[in-house]
């Protein structure tokens, strides 16, 4: 399953918890994030979110973004779930649609072209949205002990606001797919929704991992 929002949503604190919830019930859980995963992945992390480095046109944030997860689905994702085990990953090609598509402009048939191709068609089992405004996920941000990314410190609100909107058309066109949660909630009370979910669709899935199974 894949965990995804707007910046400052809380979703990589809720993939951490929901690893840790799933450990402890018994589950092998291969945990990644985008970009990163592989050392390909984390060296181009470092160029794609790092505050103060070069710019770059939308274009090519979405082909550094998906060479990243490229590698990351064929070294770390496919072998996982070949093992049998869940794989919980912090953002996937969606957040490519939101950001560099619906935020940046970026037409949205060639980003599925180039998900396609990164991917192999390999789609998650659940996305799981964490929403918040973008006021509130910004100033989240600011006063974040990670301090700003290069998402915050180059593009304005309106992007912003095109990204979480596209989140949000994202969802509400697959509602089996997706499910939308309220970030502004306290960090508990998401991780006990986000656990909910899960496990409702541990419940009616067949197991994860299974070798001819092409969702994460």
């Amino acid at each position: 399953m894949v965990l995804e929002g707007p910046d400052g949503a809380g979703k990589s604190r809720a993939a951490a918890a929901l690893v840790a919830s799933l450990r402890a019930a018994g589950h092998d859980v291969v945990a990644v994030r985008e970009p990163g995963g592989t050392p390909l992945g984390e060296a181009l992390r470092d160029i794609l979110l790092r505050a103060g480095v070069v710019d770059r046109t939308p274009v090519a944030d979405a082909l550094l973004f998906s060479s990243a997860r490229a590698e990351l689905v064929s070294e770390v994702i496919r072998p996982a779930l070949a093992a049998g085990s869940v794989v919980v990953s912090d953002r996937y090609a969606t957040s490519t649609a939101a950001y560099q598509g619906y935020g940046a402009g970026v037409d949205l048939e060639q980003l599925a072209s180039l998900e396609a191709l990164a991917t192999g068609g390999l789609q998650p089992d659940l996305v799981l949205l964490i929403d918040v405004p973008v006021e509130a996920g910004l100033a989240r941000r600011a006063a974040g002990t990670q301090g700003e990314t290069r998402f915050e410190e180059h593009f304005d609100a309106d992007f912003h606001a095109r990204v979480r909107a596209g989140y949000l058309k994202m969802a509400g066109t697959d509602p089996v797919l997706w499910r939308i949660l309220d970030g502004t909630r306290s960090e508990a009370d998401v991780a006990r929704l986000v656990n909910d979910h899960v496990a409702h669709l541990l419940a009616r899935s067949e197991p994860f991992g299974v070798p001819a199974r092409t969702e994460i």
